[in-house]
């Protein structure tokens, strides 16, 4: 009698484990947990850390590489304004044609 009994506590355990197993994820679907406010936290102060590094990063890198591209030692970036009147519309004046060349 006792080999039979162990041999029917296996199937016993596990459909048991997973009537349990149900009964749990229908509990935490209904009742979900609340979000731990250290894991934001901790989200968000990395993401600044990061943000912090990738502005040292480009602006050593501006620093070190800015005068190849502007050819001078002026680092300040030009503000331009574009606007409809500077690109040249139908009221604006046409410029002089170019001289003919001649062919000698």
């Amino acid at each position: 009698m006792g080999d039979t009994l162990l041999a029917l506590s296996i199937p016993v355990l596990v459909f048991a484990s997973g009537i349990w197993a149900a009964g749990e994820t229908w509990w935490r679907r209904r009742h979900p947990a609340p979000p731990s406010p250290y894991t934001h936290q901790a989200a968000r102060l990395a993401g600044r850390a990061t943000l912090v590094e990738a502005e040292q990063i480009v602006d050593g890198a501006y620093t070190s590489l800015g005068t190849l591209y502007t050819g001078s030692t002026d680092l300040r970036v030009p503000a331009t304004r574009v606007g409809p009147e500077a690109a040249g519309g139908r009221d604006r004046e046409r410029p002089a044609p170019a001289p003919a060349r001649t062919s000698r």
